[in-house]
């Protein structure tokens, strides 16, 4: 044999390891970790098959947050290093990190997604769900850890109807505003009372107020959650009446439309009111509400 032919075993291996090395992970959303300034809003995937529709750009507005409930606990929550020992396919990939959140998912039709945050509270989530479940319909809800910690039955309640449980900070606090330690006690608190819950983490996140900064991106990321944001804000925390909610929904109402409303953080019967209104005149129209999927 000459010097410079390999054995045919050695050779074997060697292809093998570089085919593992060549594979790469197929992502599930269409949007780039770096974004070019004026570029096309973030869109995250339905259920359905993608689609191209643009929806329009959302206005921020504030919420008014979740009621007092217990002091935040320091988190039990694991950010597990990528050489953590667990069996290969058990160990669940880190998403890249954002430069900014979602703000609409693309899919074939009519796909929209409803979302409600703060929650939950047992004065305006359950009447939520009835309805959902009465139209057979999935949404997100983006639970505050002193509410979820207080109602896990509620949280339960949500997996069971297939609703897609996000995280929404424990205290709803204004997350720029402080330090890269709070902002993980924040995130990684509400992760641990969902995961024990429920028994697996959240894969999506949501700043309170809308605030988000590079650090919030980069925490959620290794956290193992994607950031969403909205498109339709209802404003429903400002109490505007029941049909006023109802006619931003549907002046609002497009394909790829993430729309946001709370199930807490104040009187919320009118959302509820209005839900019961827009939610089947939605479905008449051939909307299909729906969750984004990773």
């Amino acid at each position: 044999m000459k010097k410079d032919q390999m054995p045919s075993g050695r050779r074997m291996v060697l292809r093998i390891a570089a085919a593992l090395g060549a594979t790469t992970t197929v992502g599930l959303f269409t949007v780039d970790r770096a974004a070019p300034p004026g570029a096309p809003a973030p869109t995250a995937r339905p259920t359905s098959p993608p689609g191209t529709h643009t929806a329009a750009k959302p206005a921020p507005a504030p919420a008014a947050g979740p009621v007092a409930g217990p002091r935040q606990a320091p988190s039990a929550y694991r950010l597990q290093p990528m050489t953590a020992y667990a069996p290969p396919r058990f160990r669940r990939a880190l998403p890249p990190v954002r430069q900014r959140p979602f703000l609409r998912v693309s899919g074939t039709g009519n796909t929209m997604v409803l979302t409600f945050d703060d929650g939950p509270d047992p004065r305006y989530t359950p009447a939520i769900l009835t309805t959902l479940r009465h139209h057979g319909v999935r949404a997100m809800f983006f639970v505050c850890g002193e509410m979820a910690v207080r109602h896990p039955d509620l949280l339960r309640r949500m997996a069971e109807d297939g609703h897609v449980v996000g995280n929404h900070s424990w205290s709803h606090p204004l997350i720029p505003k402080l330090p890269p330690s709070r902002i993980r006690r924040e995130l990684g608190s509400t992760s641990d009372v969902i995961e024990r819950t429920l028994g697996s983490a959240p894969l999506w996140y949501r700043a309170p107020f809308g605030a988000w900064n590079r650090l919030s991106f980069e925490i959620g990321a290794e956290l193992g959650m994607e950031p969403l944001a909205w498109t339709v804000d209802t404003l429903d925390w400002k109490e505007p009446g029941t049909s006023t909610i109802v006619r931003r929904v549907l002046d609002g109402a497009g394909p790829g439309v993430v729309v946001l409303s709370h199930d807490a953080g104040g009187d919320r019967s009118q959302t509820v009111r209005a839900l019961r209104t827009y939610l089947p005149r939605l479905v008449d129209e051939g909307y299909h509400i729906t969750v984004p999927r990773r």
